[in-house]
């Protein structure tokens, strides 16, 4: 009996520790979901803006506030440029690039081939461009799991956008379009992964996520000037410009950077395709649009890829801001 105790009680810590790392995987990913919920109220919030705003001037104006407001609210970002190391400025220059680049790329690509398709390019494409640049730069290997929860989440994107146009005559679709949206995929793989590496590395999260955004504020704020900017002094104009900037940009990409600390970037990227999902049930359930039978298979499938990905034991790149 005493021996059975004894063994009961040496293999507790190990579990207990065991149940902890589970338990952050979890909310590393359930950080990474909620940034995807946020991120999928911006069609509504961006519905609600005056008539002549565009979404490249509302898209420019949120990143440029909340990428402010990411840079202004961290102390450590406003030293992280001048105590790391000469390379890892350079990979901070090139995270900002990335990041001012996905909503140039992406709302070009609007314009040139319409919402949908350019919503399942950049969304679509970026898993992809995630899970190919890590297995470039060794950082790992994606598994069958992962791959088999990827495609089926793309898969379910695709259909749930593309839905409605099964019914609909074939329209001709322009490749410098599609190319474009593809950018965008890529843009937002690049700055996933360089916000990852710094976070692996021990640097803060919100650190990580303040200069990159703060440098890409800067990066767009001549697009925004240049804009029409009529909208945005009407009352409602600043009530939707201050929602996507600080829920859509500042609060979601504090808990994306948080859930990169506990999450793989080429994971991430997966989980970040709920998007498009809470963005449809929104419009069903305010807008009361209605999906397609192609949509609504769309939709289930991208749940199930979804779930496979958040319940997957499989480790993923862990580490804690000092």
């Amino acid at each position: 009996m005493l021996n059975r105790i004894a063994s009961v009680a040496r293999k507790t810590p190990a579990n207990t520790a065991s149940h902890r790392l589970r338990g952050i995987f979890f909310k590393g990913r359930m950080s990474i979901l909620a940034s995807a919920v946020l991120w999928g109220t911006s069609g509504i919030a961006s519905s609600l803006a005056p008539t002549d705003a565009s979404m490249a001037a509302i898209g420019c104006a949120g990143l440029a506030i909340g990428g402010t407001l990411l840079f202004l609210t961290s102390r450590a970002a406003r030293s992280l440029p001048v105590t790391c190391a000469a390379g890892e400025r350079r990979f901070l220059v090139m995270g900002a690039l990335a990041v001012a680049g996905y909503p140039l790329t992406f709302y070009a690509s609007v314009a040139r081939t319409g919402v949908a398709v350019a919503t399942v390019v950049a969304l679509g494409s970026a898993p992809v461009f995630s899970g190919l640049l890590s297995w470039i730069t060794g950082k790992s290997r994606p598994t069958a799991h992962w791959t088999a929860a990827a495609t089926a989440a793309v898969l379910g994107c695709s259909l749930l956008i593309l839905g409605p146009s099964f019914k609909a005559q074939a329209t001709p679709i322009d490749l410098s379009g599609v190319m474009l949206a593809a950018g965008a995929g890529l843009s937002y793989s690049v700055y996933s992964l360089i916000c990852g590496k710094f976070i692996v590395a021990g640097y803060r999260s919100d650190a990580v996520m303040g200069v990159m955004f703060g440098a890409a504020a800067i990066l767009v704020l001549p697009v925004s000037l240049l804009s029409d900017n009529d909208w945005i002094t009407t009352l409602r104009g600043v009530a939707v410009a201050a929602y996507i900037a600080f829920f859509t940009v500042y609060l979601a990409y504090r808990l994306f950077g948080f859930g990169l600390r506990y999450t793989t970037p080429s994971t991430a990227t997966v989980l970040t395709l709920a998007e498009p999902a809470v963005a449809t049930a929104l419009s069903i359930a305010i807008l009361d649009e209605h999906l397609s039978f192609g949509s609504w298979c769309g939709l289930a499938i991208l749940i199930v890829g979804l779930l496979l990905l958040s319940s997957t034991k499989n480790a993923d790149s862990t580490t804690a801001d000092p």
